[in-house]
């Protein structure tokens, strides 16, 4: 079985994805799979927080056991079964930065299909050590003839102090 998942941040209306993931898939091995999607540094410490339907905590898995599990030991099928629709997924303990990832639907798996996998996406992804979520273009696009400062050459008889 596969289990969908719409990943988003709260308060920002850009970012999306959506993934299919294996039921049997490890909540590790997810998390591996969503460092490598999203570029997030490997040697940070993280963890998911199981949410009920009214968005109570109900788990907390890290990479070590914080008494409901380990991510290596608890699986993605195991955490929906126990009620856990949403899962926080925090990539920046310090902050409390996390991605919400809502449970949509159940689907049989393919077998041409590799799993996890990337099935939609919108907006950039986050940067991990940032304050704030920016996704947008500049206004005005800069070239390389624009002037971004002023000359460090000093005035003719003025020297450092």
């Amino acid at each position: 079985m596969v289990y969908r998942f719409k990943a988003t941040i709260d308060g920002n209306k850009i970012f999306m994805r959506e993934y299919e993931v294996k039921g049997e898939t490890s909540l590790y091995s997810f998390h591996r799979f969503l460092q490598n999607d999203l570029g997030f540094a490997p040697d940070q410490i993280v963890l998911f927080r199981g949410l009920s339907k009214d968005n109570k905590v109900k788990s907390e898995y890290g990479l070590f056991d914080m008494g409901d599990g380990p991510m290596d030991k608890v699986s993605v099928e195991n955490a929906v079964k126990k009620g856990e629709i949403t899962l926080s997924y925090v990539y920046e303990t310090f902050k409390e930065r996390s991605i919400r990832l809502e449970f949509l639907a159940t689907e049989e798996s393919l077998a041409r299909r590799s799993y996890p996998r990337l099935v939609a996406e919108r907006g950039r992804n986050p940067d991990q050590f940032s304050d704030n979520y920016d996704d947008f273009d500049p206004l005005i696009p800069a070239t390389e003839s624009d002037v971004l400062f002023d000359s460090d050459e000093l005035p003719e008889g003025e020297e450092l102090a």
